[in-house]
């Protein structure tokens, strides 16, 4: 039913719970560790996901925070996933830093009723978000440790295409995860943004939006991020810890974003915890009213929670 692209950088501890919590047979899973993480890190997530025969290590490859490698990471994922040739209908990209917030039976039945449907934040960038648009402007190169950014005069962006904004974060349809792995229409904007500041936050939205791709859109990618400020980055995803245990488990969103194992683990028991109770019952498809955070800023505010 579901493929899921799992990227992993550190903790491994964490990473297995989250994998036990979004396991299901009929599920297949691709994970990807950061080959900047080290060979104890891989060894120790390719032992773990040996018992399990739906799981695969993608080949190791520096996935660095705001360069195109994250998109790289995605791609490779989604092409390896089909080239196995299974019968999946939708893929879903994690952090190993997130988490669900439902059951796998209720994600199966809330899928299955929008099956053909891409979920992914999508606003026009120069409109809703100009304080981007440096982005494309700008030409950068990605070394294994940073990104560089050449003193080069403002590029050009794609003629003809107009640029959408959105977040890293997706449920794609098995259809566009095919067209964009493997149509001719595609290789421009790869070539384009191999070259752009946090690529991952626009590359899929301007290829959905500016291509024959016939998509059925749902601007929600079902995540529930409590973005805050921090320093020269304008936000970011605070951690959430028990404090945050009624609003998570009362939201409509499928996963949430992001915990730290190192900050709160008792909100990954609460989470679990919970996730048995509910399967414990029959999955009520009629979402619950959202709550409303507790602090910081809600995550569908699409003009507020994109970070730069």
């Amino acid at each position: 039913m579901i493929a899921y692209l799992i990227l992993v950088h550190r903790y491994p501890n964490q990473f297995k719970r989250l994998f036990k919590a979004i396991y299901h047979p009929s599920n297949h899973y691709m994970i990807h560790v950061d080959k900047r993480s080290g060979a104890e890190l891989q060894t120790e997530i390719s032992d773990f996901l040996a018992e399990y025969p739906n799981a695969s290590m993608l080949k190791s490859e520096k996935a660095l925070w705001g360069g195109y490698s994250l998109v790289d990471a995605e791609l490779r994922g989604m092409n390896e996933l089909l080239k196995m040739g299974l019968e999946w209908k939708f893929f879903i990209n994690l952090s190993a830093q997130d988490f669900p917030l439902k059951s796998q039976t209720y994600i199966h039945n809330y899928l299955n009723k929008h099956i053909g449907k891409d979920f992914l934040k999508v606003a026009n960038q120069a409109e809703i978000r100009p304080d981007t648009m440096h982005r494309l402007e700008e030409f950068v190169t990605e070394t294994d440790n940073e990104i560089i950014s050449e003193p080069v005069q403002k590029r050009a962006f794609l003629k003809g295409v107009t640029p959408y904004i959105g977040n890293q974060w997706m449920i794609l349809s098995r259809k566009f995860c095919e067209f964009i792995s493997r149509s001719p229409e595609v290789d421009r904007f790869r070539d384009f943004y191999r070259n752009t500041l946090i690529a991952d936050e626009g590359f899929f939205q301007t290829v959905i939006m500016n291509t024959s791709y016939k998509a059925a859109i749902v601007n929600d990618d079902k995540r529930a991020i409590d973005w805050i400020p921090m320093g020269t980055i304008k936000l970011r995803p605070r951690d959430f810890t028990a404090d945050d245990a009624e609003f998570l488990k009362s939201s409509d969103d499928l996963f949430a974003r992001k915990f730290d194992e190192t900050v709160d683990q008792n909100i990954l028991t609460i989470l679990e915890e919970h996730l048995v109770q509910s399967s414990a019952t029959p999955a009520k498809l009629i979402a619950p009213k959202r709550a409303k955070y507790p602090t910081g800023i809600a995550a569908n505010a699409m003009t507020e929670a994109l970070a730069e």
